[in-house]
């Protein structure tokens, strides 16, 4: 027989016991026994030549059976189990008093559950003078009883006194089967921070020795810095007035009981998640900072420092202040400065234009275009945002000059009359108003950035001159304004009966050289031989600088009269057909029939008692005609 026969739980274990005989199976018999643990033998099954059969009241009553070919009878055991980790022995006899027996011991292997471990919840001190628990280890139901061994970043541990210590305590289940829990106390390090902890279960199974590892764990451990560190966290790189300065402190340690303030001249600061926030820096914050870190156990301290610049750009300062006046010819200097604690660039502005670069503002000759409002800006090149300006109004000495031509050409229709006269000089000039006659007019003068602009307002009635007269201590100028008037004339409306009455409106222009505009404009009526006499006034016009106007003028009459005849035709076609007046169309015209249809139009001028009479087919018609 076998020494010993390996079998997981659970499973049939076959036990063989080999024998030969003379006498064959007939005079053989097989016996089967167990030894309990510290008792004699007890036999389990008996096999006869005639009979055969499980013992009764045995732990393998209900599990085993024999089976015999030739000279091998197998023993099964069915469903065994860690209490079936016992010797078997097998018996043969025969009819002679011999007998012969072999022995097997049955071992029974049972895998444990998964391995548990549970590190300490609380922070573990450097400080302390006895080995710290690190954590426990469990594993349940093995068999035979498993082992367990620790791990610090896969480096067994092993016990040494004051170091290292691991107690293992094991517990025998009432299924038979061993359960091991193992602890860890160990001396804690700064180094050990990061270290990785683990057990491994080391069990047996049928012919082999399996392994089995833990999930990993880590400890916190408190512990004192060497170091301290504070840096500016936000904004990167350089700092200027108004910006706000985040301030962060660390340190190398790990210590849970421990106050951290920020230190600056004889302030102090408290510490928010390692930040300090100050808003709109200004220069006077700048200078050292130090962080210090207070352990409350013991009340040792350590201390980092950084030192903070926060740059400044004070107002622009323009020498001469605020204005300057220089003589036509003369040289314009002015100087810009803004004191900085970086280097700046100056630029000079008028009118949004940029006219020099540089601290100073030099202009050889100073003319009247010199003038105006200047604008210093100075910027630090280094820093985004960081600019200041200041204003110079530069006045220049001299006579005034009137915008616009020296002559001017103003044409109107109406009796009043707006001029505009806009002079620059310095002092500001007095503007006077005055006729081709020798007339006075008021107006209303104001002062403006380069100069003084005056509006005068008067009645015409002919064509005349005005003046613009702008003077001040050094010199005058004179401007002249041609004001000529459009005047308006009448129109007279003939009607006869059945005939339709066209009006007509005549204007006429006098100027230098007379034109004639004729723009008319047709009504439909119905009386009986009646004449109306209608003065009709031409519509408002503005005043006309520019003698171009006249074409646009006479362009929008000739398209009035071609519209007005068209009109003028549909109404009488209308008329014609009894479509208009209320006429029934029944009317007999033949008798009062006229060879030009009796539609005649006059057109008097203001100038002459001259009536000419025009047919609607555009012909001249004497007065014998009618």
């Amino acid at each position: 027989m076998e020494d010993k026969v390996e079998v997981m739980a659970g499973e049939t274990a076959q036990i063989t016991c080999m024998f030969t005989t003379d006498e064959g199976l007939g005079g053989t018999t097989i016996q089967w026994f167990y030894v309990p643990p510290n008792k004699e033998r007890q036999r389990i099954y008996n096999k006869e030549p005639m009979h055969e059969a499980a013992e009764q009241n045995t732990l393998f009553t209900h599990r085993i059976s024999l089976n015999v070919n030739g000279t091998a009878a197998v023993l099964a055991i069915r469903d065994v189990g860690v209490r079936d980790n016992l010797e078997f022995i097998c018996v043969i006899k025969t009819l002679t008093p011999e007998e012969a027996e072999g022995r097997t011991q049955l071992q029974v292997f049972k895998s444990p559950t998964f391995p548990t471990i549970e590190a300490v919840e609380t922070g573990i001190s450097v400080n302390e003078e006895a080995p710290s628990k690190i954590g426990s280890c469990r594993v349940k139901n093995g068999y035979p009883k498993p082992n367990i061994t620790w791990y610090r970043n896969n480096m067994p541990l092993r016990n040494t006194p004051r170091e290292v210590v691991v107690t293992s305590s094991t517990t025998i289940e009432s299924s038979g089967l061993f359960s091991v829990q193992s602890e860890l106390t160990m001396k804690v390090k700064k180094e050990h921070k990061d270290a990785v902890f683990y057990c491994e279960v080391i069990y047996f199974v049928p012919g082999a020795t399996k392994m089995t590892e833990s999930q990993h764990i880590n400890i916190t451990v408190y512990y004192l810095p060497t170091e301290v560190n504070i840096w500016v966290e936000s904004p990167k790189g350089k700092i200027k007035e108004g910006d706000t300065l985040e301030l962060r402190c660390d340190n190398n340690g790990n210590y849970p009981s421990s106050i951290t303030t920020i230190k600056h001249q004889n302030s102090e600061y408290s510490v928010e998640n390692k930040t300090m926030v100050r808003t709109n820096v200004k220069r006077l914050d700048g200078g050292v900072y130090e962080c210090t870190f207070e352990e409350t156990d013991n009340f040792e301290e350590i201390s980092g420092r950084t030192k903070v610049s926060v740059n400044y750009l004070e107002s622009a300062v323009i020498t001469p202040k605020d204005s300057i006046a220089v003589m036509e010819g003369e040289e314009l200097k002015a100087s810009c400065n803004a004191l900085s604690s970086l280097q700046t660039s100056t630029t000079w502005f008028k009118n949004e234009k940029l006219v020099s670069k540089g601290n100073t503002l030099s202009v050889k000759s100073a003319t009247l275009e010199t003038a105006g409002m200047y604008k210093c800006v100075v910027t630090v090149p280094e820093m985004e945002g960081m600019k200041t300006s200041s204003t110079l109004q530069v006045n220049v000495k001299g006579s005034p000059q009137i915008l616009g031509p020296d002559v001017q050409e103003v044409e109107t229709y109406e009796t009043t009359v707006n001029l505009t006269c806009s002079a620059t000089g310095f002092p500001a000039p007095t503007i006077m108003w005055t006729t081709s006659d020798g007339k006075n007019l008021n107006a209303l003068q104001t002062e403006t950035e380069d100069g003084a602009q005056s509006v005068v307002t008067f009645k015409i009635t002919s064509n005349v001159k005005v003046f613009c007269n702008a003077s001040n201590d050094f010199g005058s100028k004179v401007v002249e304004f041609n004001i000529k008037t459009i005047l308006n004339t009448t129109l007279t409306t003939i009607t006869s009966m059945p005939t339709i009455s066209t009006t007509t409106r005549s204007t006429t222009t006098i100027s230098s050289d007379t034109v004639v505009h004729t723009t008319p404009t047709a009504t439909t009526t119905t009386s009986t031989n009646t004449i109306t006499d209608d003065t009709v006034q031409t519509p408002t016009k503005s005043p006309n600088i520019k003698k171009e106007s006249k074409g646009f003028v006479i362009a929008i009459i000739i398209i009035a009269i071609f519209l007005l005849a068209i009109l003028g035709s549909v109404l009488y076609f209308l008329y014609k057909k009894g479509r208009i007046c209320g006429r029934s169309g029944k009317q007999d015209f033949s008798k009062r029939k006229s060879s030009k249809d009796n539609i005649v139009v006059e057109m008097k001028s203001d100038n002459t008692e001259e009536a000419i009479l025009l047919g609607v087919n555009g012909e001249k018609q004497q007065p014998n005609d009618q």
